[in-house]
């Protein structure tokens, strides 16, 4: 562990992460169940009344949804998707805060996973989920973007 690392002080950052990321990825999972058990818009009402076809809109295919009725039902799946890929993201960065606190405890935190060189406690102080020291990290390049997991 870095000389001038002070565990409690870190462990008090790093809980108070963890609960701010538990909350995140409880409320965006609620949000995502909600918005899936609520279902699509009803097609038939999509094609109802509210939305009768004018003249640029072409008429509604027997049993289908009418244009309107298909933005509504993409809206609703871009909503959950959105949802979902922010859920995910939001525990992998929990899962960075837990991986952070397990370090702290095997002594092993502010040390680059790398090279084991110190983590400057500035950068640290800015991210203490931070794995790799700078020169590591510039090395291995920026992080897949979909990966999931930060390299900072």
């Amino acid at each position: 562990m870095n000389p001038g690392i002070r565990a409690p002080r870190w462990r008090a950052v790093l809980e108070a992460r963890w609960r701010a990321r538990l909350q995140e990825v409880t409320e965006l999972s609620l949000a995502y169940h909600a918005a899936a058990a609520a279902g699509p818009p009803d097609p038939a009402a999509a094609a109802g009344p509210a939305d009768p076809p004018g003249p640029a809109d072409p008429q509604p295919s027997a049993g289908g949804p009418g244009p309107l009725g298909t933005q509504r039902l993409l809206r609703h799946e871009l909503l959950c998707r959105e949802l979902l890929c922010r859920a995910i993201v939001a525990r992998r960065k929990l899962a960075d805060v837990e991986e952070a606190l397990g370090r702290l405890a095997a002594g092993t935190f502010g040390s680059c996973e790398q090279c084991e060189s110190q983590i400057p406690d500035g950068l640290l102080a800015v991210s203490p989920e931070r794995r790799y020291c700078p020169r590591c990290e510039a090395e291995a390049g920026p992080a897949p973007a979909l990966s999931g997991r930060a390299r900072a």
